[in-house]
């Protein structure tokens, strides 16, 4: 497949609100989650949102390592189409986020611990099942919204480099 260029902050792609795919199984479909997978391995990251390759179509895959879990089961490759998500419960907490899209920075933003998601997958059929982090922040691309328009407190943002020095 092929390695795709991600749009970065400022883009004018990030700030949309993306469409719909009409047709999940159109094979142009599977192809762009063919080459937004090798992306997402290339850049490397954990998620990529169609947005985030200049695609504005309601499009996200992820994968979560067994290391980033705290469970350590982690989260196959799985391919969002259309997701729409249900808030379960409002309690929050706060986590350090990164981007492809912001290369280089982290920040500390609070998201709602649980949720549902409904998706259709490849073959359009639907499913359920409850995550939280990682697809918030992919689906808030789909939204043209960055991580740091969610975070409170924009000190706890800046270059990966600075942010995890010893302090002194």
């Amino acid at each position: 497949m092929a390695v795709l260029k991600i749009a970065r902050m400022g883009h004018p792609v990030l700030m949309g609100v993306a469409s719909p795919v009409d047709d999940p199984k159109d094979p142009e479909i599977r192809r762009l989650a063919l080459d937004m997978v090798d992306t997402m391995n290339d850049a490397p990251g954990i998620g990529l949102a169609a947005p985030q390759v200049h695609v504005p179509l309601r499009m996200v895959i992820y994968m979560v390592p067994e290391e980033r879990t705290e469970d350590g089961t982690g989260h196959p490759l799985t391919v969002l189409i259309n997701p729409e998500i249900t808030i379960l419960d409002e309690t929050t907490e706060a986590g350090i986020e990164g981007c492809l899209s912001l290369p280089g920075m982290i920040g500390s933003v609070a998201r709602p611990r649980h949720i549902r998601v409904s998706a259709l997958d490849l073959d359009g059929n639907p499913f359920e099942y409850y995550h939280a982090r990682v697809v918030q922040h992919e689906c808030d691309h789909l939204d043209g919204v960055l991580y740091p328009m969610r975070m409170d407190d924009l000190g706890s943002f800046g270059y990966v480099e600075e942010m995890t020095k010893p302090t002194e």
